[in-house]
């Protein structure tokens, strides 16, 4: 056997049914399409989104993309160089003080960038593991607050 004598078992494929060929074919005239009307018309039909002429939910909607979580918890950032002046332990009180924070019941999260040489007790909501790993190596401590 050769590759162009290949043919597809008997029935696999069937062909294509030609509409509007006449009486004889049994789909003449108006070619399965019914009488008159919309989607009897050549391009007829209406688009997914059409409600009978209801302005569509898409038009009802305003125009606004994506999601916003109303669960989300904002961090204010502090860096590890705004932490460099302070001595001992910092926490939202100290932080306050200095004018890193806004409010001491506001969360923030203490981030890597910059250097510190002194050991501190840091108490925060939240780190990043390079702060976390730079206040440990100066031999601080970090303390999560709000893990209740």
């Amino acid at each position: 056997m050769k590759q162009h004598e290949l043919r597809p078992p008997a029935g696999a494929r069937r062909e294509r049914r030609r509409v509007g060929r006449g009486h004889g074919s049994g789909r003449g005239k108006t070619a399965g399409r019914g009488t008159k009307g919309q989607k009897a018309r050549s391009g007829g039909g209406v688009p997914p989104y059409f409600e009978g002429g209801q302005l569509p939910l898409v038009k009802r909607l305003p125009y606004r993309r994506g999601f916003t979580n109303p669960f989300r918890v904002e961090y204010q950032p502090v860096n590890l160089r705004d932490l460099a002046r302070f001595t001992g332990e910092v926490g939202p009180a100290e932080l306050l003080a200095a004018g890193l924070i806004d409010s001491e019941r506001e969360r923030y999260k203490i981030l890597g960038d910059g250097e510190i040489s002194v050991p501190l007790t840091v108490r925060a909501y939240r780190f990043s593991a390079s702060a976390r790993q730079k206040i440990e190596a100066a031999g601080g401590k970090v303390e999560l607050l709000g893990t209740d």
